[in-house]
């Protein structure tokens, strides 16, 4: 009694188009399981020839009861009432389905695989078309209600008094159906699987594409299909580095980050994210999209969005324009991610750049540690750590021994005598401009390459 259509070209359900035949390709069909041992029926030889003789009699009334089961379907299921299905594909796949079952009906050891056969295949298209499995499995439950009350019907004309006898076989019919309709979900789920893997696949090899730089143009129409990413979109990618918990990802924070559209891909202990910030028309042609122009948000309100998790750190790339250069923003934001910033804290590249010269070439940082700090590094560690300290203050200070002074809680004569003792040691003057810039970039390379 499975009146559900079976046919593998059949329309997709309402509302859900079928997936693409590329969606298929490296597929491997789902094995149907073994049946199980048949429960042994309760029911007399008389009673069973009745059903039988029944049942003959519903082979030739199969495509009445075709009728009234594609009607009572599209009554009572409103997915079968979709202009998308043909209607008479939809008649000859409940024929067919009937037919194969009906016939169990007589002879059910000769007949018994290839029913078996027919629902799962049912199952497995149906998954594959994206079709409801509640409306499969009612349908499936309509057929049957339809047949039985024609079995009772057919035998009651005959005998009815011995139709009565047929509710001994009720158990056995029901069996039946349970059986088919858990072969059906069962062919169902595995083909959902399947496509859930091949999907998910395909959304990771599609953002490790466009991140790694091995997405060509014509991957990019993919890409906007399956991630939602326009091909010229504004777009940021951040870099995140969680040593406590791999797994975790920062999000964007309610305000002006909800609702952005972010794909994130972990592989060798970062994840990145692409986020798209909005659309690149009106960009300039040089491949990075503007700041925050009223079409989307800007990287500055990106990072004050970001919500960054406990002991991770994160580093944010300019925007971009079009997902040609993801892979230059994905560049850009492990630069911005190498400079180290704070934990819990996300850096962006264009409030880094000094840092990101040193971390791009770490030989010439190094080289350039060592030409004006060399003498300071070699003292005794409480020594050195005082006069680096000192110089790093002065330079957040903007130069002023005053403001040093406040930062490290002591007179600004004192900064003075640090700071002569640096010019001893070193033979370097702060009152050059060029060598103040060199310190600067000297002082990132010892804290960042050392560290």
């Amino acid at each position: 009694m499975h009146p559900v259509t079976g046919s593998r070209a059949s329309a997709p359900a309402m509302g859900r188009p079928a997936p693409r035949r590329s969606a298929d390709r490296g597929r491997t069909p789902p094995r149907m399981p073994a049946a199980r041992p048949p429960i042994r029926s309760r029911a007399d030889a008389e009673t069973v020839a009745l059903l039988h003789r029944t049942a003959r009699v519903l082979i030739e009334e199969v495509p009445r009861l075709t009728d009234r089961i594609v009607t009572l379907m599209k009554e009572r299921e409103p997915v079968y009432r979709s202009p998308s299905l043909d209607p008479h594909e939809v008649w000859r796949e409940v024929h067919d389905s009937l037919s194969h079952n009906v016939r169990s009906l007589v002879r059910p050891k000769e007949t018994r695989e290839s029913a078996r056969s027919c629902a799962w295949r049912i199952g497995t298209d149906r998954a594959a078309q994206g079709f409801p499995l509640d409306a499969l499995l009612h349908a499936y439950r309509i057929g049957c209600t339809v047949v039985w009350e024609r079995l009772l019907e057919t035998a009651s004309k005959e005998d009815p008094l011995g139709a009565q006898a047929l509710v001994h076989v009720a158990a056995d019919v029901w069996n039946f159906v349970d059986e088919h309709c858990t072969l059906v979900a069962t062919a169902y789920q595995e083909v959902e699987r399947q496509l859930s893997w091949h999907r998910e696949n395909r959304y990771r090899i599609i953002v490790a594409a466009l991140l790694d730089g091995t997405a060509r143009v014509t991957d990019f129409p993919e890409a906007e299909e399956v991630l939602g990413l326009p091909e010229r979109g504004r777009y940021a990618v951040v870099a995140l580095e969680d040593t406590d918990a791999p797994a975790r990802t920062p999000h964007p924070a309610t305000g002006v980050c909800a609702g952005l559209r972010t794909v994130w891909h972990t592989a060798e202990g970062i994840a990145h994210a692409i986020v798209l910030l909005g659309d690149s028309d009106g960009d300039g042609g040089d491949g990075y999209g503007g700041g925050d122009d009223g079409d989307g948000v800007g990287v500055e309100r990106l990072v004050r969005g970001l919500e960054v998790p406990p002991g991770a750190r994160a580093g944010v790339s300019p925007a971009v324009a079009g997902l040609a250069a993801v892979n230059t923003a994905r560049r850009l934001a492990d630069t911005a991610l190498r400079t180290r910033p704070a934990a819990g804290e996300a850096a962006l590249l264009e409030e880094r750049y000094p840092e990101a010269l040193v971390v791009s070439s770490p030989d010439l940082g190094t080289a350039l540690a060592d030409r004006m700090l060399g003498p300071v590094l070699a003292l005794e560690p409480a020594d050195r750590e005082l006069l680096l300290t000192t110089l790093a203050a002065w330079l957040e200070a903007a130069g002023s021994a005053r403001r040093a002074g406040e930062l490290l809680f002591c007179h600004r004569n004192t900064v003075l005598n640090r700071l002569r003792r640096y010019e001893q040691l070193t033979g370097r003057s702060l009152d050059r401009p060029r060598e103040v810039m060199e310190l600067s970039l000297a002082l990132s390379a010892h804290r960042l390459l050392t560290s």
